[in-house]
């Protein structure tokens, strides 16, 4: 029989410091989730509403208009790698993602709940920075963070944080068209709000190691600024949508199915920097495909475009807007493109992932 090892020889792996690291205790609901919350995300995120620490957020109506006007709501998570990219980061992007469905929908955005999901070994000041850019992005938005969870899963299980945010928003009282995918009509003029490409190109620039003459950041954006500013113009806009994954091309089929009508783009018209322009030809890429975090389509009657072309243009995060097709009531369902060249290419729904963990 062998004799047993001597107990001063036995040694357990020496634990990640509880103040520098995510460990699994703070997803425990004890002590450390006790401590997680009272140092990092109160201090990020104090207000009264979230400071009682209840277990639902009572808000106002007041605070939203007393009642009047319809609720919008809209709920996205976040997965982006890595999780600090030029121009933002996964905290930003989370809340600019959420503010934006509502924007585009023709809501003003109220506020938001997070959860987070955290991967043991996360650094404490990583989280801390995440936490940071979400309350900038909050109160550049104009919105404030009112409730939440957090949860901790293993090593190797999460890819360092996730975060699904939820938000709630008023259309105002006589705001009453409906702003709808299925609201497009042939003879609408397609608008675009500025360069596409370049959220999902800044990250993959990252992860590739791709570098340009020109820094190349993110157009992470909180819109609701600039789709008030269009509304303004134009209450009756037919449709707008943020194109995100599955970028241009995606939001335009999504459209053209729902309203049973045609688009037709015009390559020249396309607002792309040159940089993305050539990462796109490097990486074997078309920036329709791409995803865009601070851009959206609008879908417009041919009367009022001038009006909404120029309001865009007048803002900061439309300055470089273009009228960049036409809808049709030919090829139900189908988007086309006149090319450089002449020639004519349907741009099809994207079938698979171009760019894995982009938003």
């Amino acid at each position: 029989m062998t004799d047993p090892a001597p107990f001063e020889s036995l040694a357990c792996p020496a634990p990640l410091p509880q103040d520098r690291f995510i460990v699994l205790g703070h997803g425990s609901g004890g002590t450390l989730s006790h401590q997680l919350i009272q140092n990092i995300f109160l201090p990020a995120f104090s207000n009264p509403v979230l400071d009682a620490l209840e277990d639902q957020a009572t808000l106002d109506p007041a605070r939203f208009g007393g009642g009047a006007g319809r609720i919008a709501l809209t709920t996205d998570s976040f997965v982006v790698r890595p999780i600090f990219f030029p121009g933002g980061d996964i905290g930003s992007l989370a809340v600019h993602g959420t503010i934006n469905d509502l924007a585009v929908g023709g809501a003003e955005p109220v506020c938001i709940a997070a959860a987070f999901i955290l991967e043991e070994g996360l650094t404490l000041d990583d989280l801390r920075r995440i936490c940071a850019s979400v309350q900038a992005a909050c109160r550049e938005a104009g919105v404030t963070l009112v409730t939440g969870d957090t949860k901790v899963v293993d090593r190797g299980k999460g890819d360092q944080v996730y975060i699904t945010t939820t938000g709630l928003g008023v259309i105002p009282a006589g705001r009453d068209v409906a702003i709808s995918a299925g609201n497009a009509r042939p003879g609408d003029r397609v608008l675009v709000s500025g360069t596409i490409g370049d959220h999902g190109i800044a990250v993959m620039s990252v992860r590739e190691g791709i570098s340009f003459g020109t820094p190349l950041r993110s157009d992470s954006a909180p819109l609701s600024g600039l789709t008030r500013a269009m509304l303004g113009v134009c209450p009756r806009i037919h449709c707008m949508r943020d194109p995100t994954r599955g970028g241009v091309s995606s939001a335009l089929n999504e459209i053209a199915a729902a309203s049973g009508v045609g688009m037709k783009l015009t390559e020249s018209a396309l607002p792309i920097r040159a940089e993305v322009r050539a990462a796109c030809e490097m990486l074997g890429l078309d920036p329709l495909y791409v995803a865009n975090e601070g851009k959206l389509i609008a879908i417009v009657p041919p009367v009022d475009a001038g009006a909404v072309l120029a309001a865009m243009r007048s803002h900061p995060l439309g300055r470089d807007a273009a009228d960049v097709g036409d809808v049709v009531a030919d090829h139900a369902g189908v988007v086309t493109l006149k090319s450089l060249i002449g020639g004519e290419r349907v741009v099809a729904m994207l079938a698979g992932e171009q760019l894995p963990r982009i938003c």
